[in-house]
């Protein structure tokens, strides 16, 4: 057998690694490396591969320990038939590398997946040891999330959670019957019981932190997941109505969309090219109607159409309930409660909290509000402000096709 070396790995496995999408860092705690205790950090800037919520860029170095696998997912290139090159880390290559990229300023944390190898427990055993040697080892303080195993020992699952700051499992397809027809090596129910289990030991984390200050934390920063978008038959609907499921029942921090693209030597069950990125886009506004502007999963798949079942992809989800909803519109900037302004088209979080401070001083004008958003022209069918009325905007017939984007910006996500 050949001999690879580290950069061959490297090439092989962090190639390998682009296809899961879930490598956030939101929710990190901020340890503190300074004062000459511990190396890494999850403060400053590198190399921008993910962003925190309020805009700190965590660099993270995003591998697999290794491409090889038993099972043989049909959607997956690393799986047992795919014919691609294989190449396997040890931990303590793992642990270097990442010492290594950070010294070097290339990365402020690990993102950190594989193939599963000889068994899940061993598998599992090979990513807790890397955490765990950052961690204990070399004091390792940047940000850490591990893609753990399902079907691995609970006490594995447990170590992980005090070394990393999220773990997440996949659960791969929107539907139990695309998750048999395209991973029967896969059980829906192991997965969401191991996510349970996570839920719970962050939960018993907690309580314990509150009555005791130096308890451990068991992953901080939370549990997240990712479902194929395109893979099976499951329309938008579906995915929006697992999605709201899966944040109710786990607490999830996020729930990643990852849109099918064509492997190498594909099975012939996959669809021959992969959906359009703006359904991947869609979907991720979708979630965060759900997360961030009160909408529950109901009314963002009354979004959809009725016959396909798919969100619109000319328009946004949010335009798109609105536009089925005149009735309640418009809306006044200067009287209407945070929900409702919310719902406005154009209107985002941070704008909608300008309007409620600035209107406790003055009546707002169409002009101020225009100056808290970056485009005032969603927005004016559905507002009235102190000098504007829409007078008929919000009832005309052809008022979709005057909000819809021109084509060449919808090209962008062909």
């Amino acid at each position: 057998m050949v001999q690879m070396s580290t950069r061959q790995k490297l090439e092989i496995l962090a190639d390998a690694a682009k296809y899961d999408a879930s490598c956030a860092s939101s929710g990190t705690s901020k340890r503190d490396s300074r004062g000459g205790k511990g190396i890494g950090s999850t403060e400053g800037m590198g190399i921008c591969h993910a962003y925190a919520p309020d805009g700190r860029c965590i660099s993270l170095l995003k591998i697999l320990l290794t491409n090889s696998c038993i099972f043989d997912c049909h959607y997956c290139i690393n799986r047992k038939s795919s014919d691609v090159r294989r190449a396997r880390f040890t931990a303590k290559e793992v642990v270097d590398l990442t010492l290594s990229f950070y010294r070097r300023n290339y990365i402020e944390g690990l993102f950190l997946s594989s193939g599963i190898i000889r068994s899940s427990d061993y598998t599992m055993e090979q990513m807790v040891e890397v955490a765990r040697s950052l961690r204990e080892d070399h004091d390792f303080r940047g940000y850490i999330h591990l893609k753990t195993i399902p079907d691995a020992d609970p006490g594995l699952m447990r170590q992980a959670g005090l070394h990393a700051d999220r773990l997440s499992i996949n659960v791969e397809l929107p539907t139990e019957s695309g998750l048999k027809r395209l991973a029967p090596e896969k059980d829906g129910t192991r997965i969401e019981g191991a996510m349970g289990q996570m839920r719970t030991e962050m939960e018993d984390s907690g309580d314990a932190r509150r009555k005791y200050r130096h308890a451990p934390r068991f992953a901080p920063a939370g549990q997240s997941t990712q479902m194929i978008v395109g893979a099976d038959a499951a329309d938008d609907r579906a995915i929006i109505t697992r999605a709201s499921s899966l944040y109710d029942r786990h607490r999830l921090r996020r729930v990643y969309y990852s849109a099918f693209s064509p492997i190498p030597s594909p099975s012939a069950v996959l669809p021959l090219k992969r959906p359009p990125l703006m359904r991947e886009h869609r979907l991720y506004q979708s979630d965060w109607m759900m997360r961030f502007y009160g909408y529950d999963a109901s009314e963002v798949a009354a979004a959809t159409d009725a016959e396909t079942g798919h969100l619109p992809l000319d328009i946004d989800p949010k335009l798109a309930w609105a536009l089925n909803h005149r009735a309640i519109f418009p809306v006044d900037v200067n009287r209407a409660p945070r929900e409702a302004l919310l719902r406005v088209p154009g209107l985002g979080v941070k704008a909608v909290d300008r309007i409620l401070a600035s209107r406790r001083h003055r009546r707002l004008r169409l002009d101020d509000v225009a100056r808290m958003t970056t485009s005032i022209k969603k927005l004016r069918p559905f507002l009235v402000a102190a000098d504007w009325r829409p007078v008929a905007l919000i009832d005309r017939a052809d008022l979709r096709a005057r909000m819809t984007p021109p084509a060449s910006q919808l090209e962008l996500f062909v």
